[in-house]
C-alpha cells in the first residue's frame, strides 16, 4: 500500500474573501444575531419574496413549508424533500409557542400543528438549488478541497473542483494511491492505516457521497464551507423550472403544508 505524504491543511490557501466571493443577490443584508432576542419575528426577502423569520437557539430560521409554498411551489413534495436531504438540510422542529407565533406572522395557517425551521443559508441553498444558475463557486486557480470519508477503512484525498464538471467525473485524487475517483466511487475506496477503524458503508445512491465525504480540517472558514457547500449542490437533480399539470397542481398545492409539517415531526437538530 502506498504511504505517499498527504498535503497539509496550509498547502491550499484561498483568496481573499473580499475578491473571492462577492455577496450573494439571493436576499438583502441582515443584521448580525447579536441583538437579536430569543423567538423575535423578522422578515428575510429570498428572490423579492418576504419570509418569516424567527430567531430560535440564537439563529435565525425560516419556515420551510411558507418556502415551499411560495418560491417552490411549482416543485413538488417529493422534489423538494429529496433535494433538501441531499443538501444535508435539517428542520428543527419549532415549539407550540413558536409555532403560534408564526401563525400571527402570517408564515403559517391557523390550522397547522407543526412547522420545519431551517436556517437563512440553508434557506438560500435550497432555493438557489432549484431557481438559480447552479454555477460554481468562484475559486482560485489550481484550488482543490481536502476532504475525507470514514467509510469501510477510510481515506483522505483532494477534491478538485476545476474537474467536477459532471456528476461521474473523476475529480478526487486519493491522498495514498494518487488514483483519481468519481466522488460517488471514492466513498468505497479506502486504505487501511495502523489507526484506521472500519466502518460498515451504507448502500450505495447517487447522493450519499454527500454526507460522508466531508472537509478535513477540523474548524474551516465559513469562506470554505460554503464554497464547498456550493460544490456539493451541483449536479443535484439539476434546476428544473417546470409548471405542475393544471388539473393536479391545486391537489398538490392544498396539501404540501400539511405534507411538510408532518414530514418534519421527527426532525430535531
Amino acid at each position: 500500500m502506498a504511504t505517499s505524504p498527504l498535503p497539509g491543511p496550509t498547502d491550499i490557501l484561498l483568496a481573499s474573501p473580499s475578491n473571492t466571493y462577492p455577496p450573494d443577490p439571493l436576499s438583502q443584508p441582515r443584521a448580525g444575531h447579536s441583538s437579536m432576542k430569543p423567538n423575535q419575528v423578522g422578515q428575510v426577502v429570498l428572490y423579492g419574496i418576504p419570509i418569516v423569520s424567527l430567531v430560535i437557539d440564537g439563529q435565525e430560521r425560516l419556515c420551510l413549508a411558507q418556502i415551499s409554498n411560495t418560491l417552490l411551489k411549482n416543485f413538488s413534495y417529493n422534489e423538494i424533500h429529496n433535494r433538501r436531504v441531499a443538501l444535508g438540510i435539517t428542520c428543527v422542529q419549532c415549539t407550540p409557542v413558536q409555532l403560534e407565533i408564526l401563525r400571527r406572522a402570517g408564515a403559517m395557517p391557523i390550522s397547522s400543528r407543526r412547522c420545519g425551521m431551517i436556517t437563512k443559508r440553508e434557506a438560500e441553498r435550497l432555493c438557489k438549488s432549484f431557481l438559480g444558475e447552479n454555477r460554481p463557486p468562484k475559486l482560485p486557480d489550481n484550488f482543490a478541497f481536502d476532504v475525507s470519508h470514514e467509510c469501510a477503512w477510510g481515506c483522505r484525498g483532494s477534491f478538485i473542483p476545476a474537474r467536477y464538471n459532471s456528476s461521474r467525473a473523476k475529480c478526487i485524487k486519493c491522498g495514498y494511491c494518487s488514483l483519481y475517483f468519481s466522488p460517488n466511487k471514492f466513498i468505497f475506496h479506502s486504505h487501511r492505516t495502523p489507526e484506521a477503524k472500519y466502518t460498515q458503508p451504507d448502500a450505495a445512491n447517487f447522493n450519499s457521497w454527500r454526507r460522508h465525504l466531508k472537509l478535513t480540517e477540523k474548524s474551516p472558514r465559513d469562506e470554505l464551507v460554503f464554497a464547498w457547500e456550493d460544490v456539493k449542490a451541483m449536479f443535484n437533480g439539476g434546476s428544473r423550472k417546470r409548471a405542475l399539470p393544471i388539473r393536479t397542481k391545486s391537489i398538490i398545492f392544498s396539501s404540501q403544508t400539511q405534507s411538510f409539517q408532518e414530514e418534519t415531526s421527527g426532525e430535531i437538530q
